[in-house]
């Protein structure tokens, strides 16, 4: 069986590949994933286009695409939980922002842009900046903690194993196993071909956030199950790939040219908070985290679309609907004042 054209990586990519492969022939799945999303060449993410919506080209929408009424009640919910804090005393930080839409110039991962908000100040930080972060802060992500690179392990012969990726003759890349293992915490034991999915690069993401002089309230909204969940109902592991809407599970094909993804262990992104002065890290659907925190929001939208099937009326409905984006996603918050 021959490979389809498009599932071969380019000859850019290769290499970038062949230059960065270690002793042996192979990297670990995660030096594959950085490459793959976020080579200044090559990566996924330092491409020029829409990734995210639902036009011609776009590759996925969350819960961004639902336009300003997504940054009305993110708002309204960080204001309920900052309680008597003022909010104008408050920098609000995106991190992980898209990059502006280069037709139209439009801010695409800027939530706040257009949205009368009651914060002192907006600030962006894109793709590939630097994370700087000082004084009172309102620090927000919306799927940012679930792109970043991760180790694949799984059960063999009575032992974790890890899983890589080398190239095989002809340039088609292929999986295999590594001699030596990255330190990870692992379950026990689990049944043979188990497969464990493993987000380091994330708490190690939330510890470089969580280590800034800064103070407030991080609100991140992502996907993502517990340690006993990743470790006992996902025996396929949770990494799939994405192109045009569409998910596939062959995470080598077309490097560079579409998503990579697993669920963050929400277990191990509290505890870094909490190691850094968070107190009590909460976790919540995303159809609760509103409805508790920005339930005037919603009351005044579902009253003044009440006569009619609006697109704001339909937004909503996305966003909370446990059958659309309302369960699917997660949010964490935690304060440190």
């Amino acid at each position: 069986m021959t490979t389809p054209k498009d599932n071969v990586p380019s000859p850019e990519f290769l290499a970038v590949f062949r230059s960065h492969l270690e002793a042996g022939g192979a990297m670990t799945f995660a030096r594959f994933m950085e490459l793959a999303l976020y080579h200044p060449q090559a990566g996924y993410y330092r491409r020029e286009g829409r990734r995210v919506g639902y036009g011609a080209g776009t590759d996925f929408f969350t819960s961004s695409t639902s336009g300003a009424l997504f940054g009305e009640l993110v708002a309204a919910a960080c204001v309920k939980l900052l309680g008597s804090l003022n909010p104008r005393d408050y920098t609000f930080v995106e991190i992980g922002a898209e990059p502006a839409d280069p037709v139209t110039g439009r801010p695409e991962g800027g939530i706040m842009a257009g949205v009368r908000h009651p914060f002192g100040a907006i600030h962006t930080v894109r793709i590939g900046e630097s994370i700087e972060l000082a004084g009172r802060c309102v620090v927000f992500s919306n799927e940012l903690f679930d792109a970043q690179p991760f180790h694949r392990f799984v059960f063999r012969r009575g032992a974790w194993r890890e899983l890589g990726v080398a190239l095989k003759e002809g340039g088609a890349l292929c999986e295999v196993e590594l001699p030596h293992a990255t330190a990870a915490p692992l379950p026990a034991a689990a049944p043979e071909e188990y497969v464990f999915d493993t987000p380091l690069a994330s708490v190690a993401l939330a510890e470089r956030i969580a280590a800034r002089p800064w103070h407030g309230l991080l609100v991140a909204c992502d996907y993502g199950k517990s340690f006993q969940e990743l470790a006992e109902s996902c025996p396929v592991g949770t990494a799939r790939a994405y192109q045009k809407h569409a998910q596939f599970n062959d995470l080598l094909a077309r490097p560079g040219r579409q998503d990579l993804t697993c669920h963050v262990c929400w277990d191990w992104l509290a505890e870094a908070l909490a190691r850094h002065g968070f107190a009590a890290p909460t976790i919540e659907t995303q159809e609760a985290f509103f409805i508790h925190h920005a339930a005037d929001v919603i009351a005044a939208v579902s009253s003044a679309e009440a006569a009619r099937f609006s697109q704001k009326k339909l937004s909503l409905l996305q966003l909370l609907h446990p059958s659309h984006l309302g369960q699917k996603f997660q949010v964490l918050h935690a304060q440190r004042n």
